[in-house]
């Protein structure tokens, strides 16, 4: 009887969440597999210290069928030697890019921390619960409700490759824009979900640049930054990633400004 009604609960969110913030995906499809090349800023040079993969593919999230994004970071163990790195992001997301799901299991240096975050809409507004894990072992638990569209660090990736640089920017219901106005500066603005709190965020819009990434291919690129907010008024660069200028919106390099330096993913192979 209780897995009835959780499933009874869940399939009346699943379908209400539609209502929320669906946007149309042309941008992926299931089966997309991405490799990175990952580089560290070490002691005034860049060295290659490991890899990333980020693949997309269908999945099956409490009987509905889902897309499932992964996002793993693995340092070799050169840089072991000095910093190690396990990441480990999943994000599960409705056809129509709807946030279900997030765990981001950090293994940092010596400290392991994890974040994880529930989505469900019941009477049309956003409920998100948090588990967080600290580095001592202690979970606490958390919850925000909502009527605006909540995001991670993932699922904001799968929205942001769904837009589109164009003369006039179209809008969703709850004004999360599907298509920017292409001025270098424009800023976007979006509640993001880790398992301690949510945020608002800034995501900045810094115009077109071509790169050349590691699998041999130079893309033109449109480049937008991550922001967060230090004691509300100072800005902080979390991340920076350049999409390709085209309908896939291929991620080809992220650079991570972390608390112990800066990390840069170049794309070296795709499907």
């Amino acid at each position: 009887m209780k897995k009835l009604l959780l499933f009874l609960v869940f399939s009346f969110s699943f379908l209400t969440s539609h209502a929320q913030c669906p946007t149309e995906n042309t941008a992926f499809r299931a089966g997309e597999r991405l490799t990175y090349d990952l580089y560290f800023h070490w002691k005034f040079i860049w060295v290659k210290c490991g890899a990333a993969h980020y693949t997309i593919k269908s999945a099956n999230y409490q009987g509905k069928s889902v897309l499932r994004n992964d996002l793993l970071f693995t340092s070799n163990k050169r840089c072991d030697a000095v910093f190690t790195m396990r990441d480990t992001l999943i994000s599960y997301i409705t056809p129509q890019l709807v946030p279900l799901y997030f765990r981001k299991g950090s293994l940092e240096g010596k400290h392991y921390t994890v974040d994880e975050v529930w989505y469900t809409y019941p009477n049309g507004k956003s409920h998100v619960k948090q588990k967080f894990l600290n580095r001592h072992g202690e979970w606490s638990e958390h919850h925000h409700e909502s009527n605006d569209c909540n995001y991670d660090m993932l699922s904001i990736l799968s929205l942001a490759r769904n837009w589109s640089v164009a003369s006039t920017g179209k809008k969703t219901s709850q004004g999360t824009p599907s298509s920017l106005r292409g001025r270098v500066g424009e800023r976007v603005f979006f509640p993001m979900a880790t398992g301690k709190k949510v945020e608002e965020q800034t995501l900045i819009y810094r115009g077109k640049k071509d790169w050349k990434a590691n699998d041999g291919k130079t893309y033109h690129c449109l480049v937008f930054s991550l922001l967060d907010y230090e004691e509300k008024t100072k800005e902080k660069e979390l991340l920076r990633f350049y999409v390709t200028d085209d309908q896939r919106h291929l991620p080809v390099r992220i650079d991570f400004y972390l608390r112990f330096g800066t990390a840069k993913a170049y794309l070296a192979k795709s499907n």
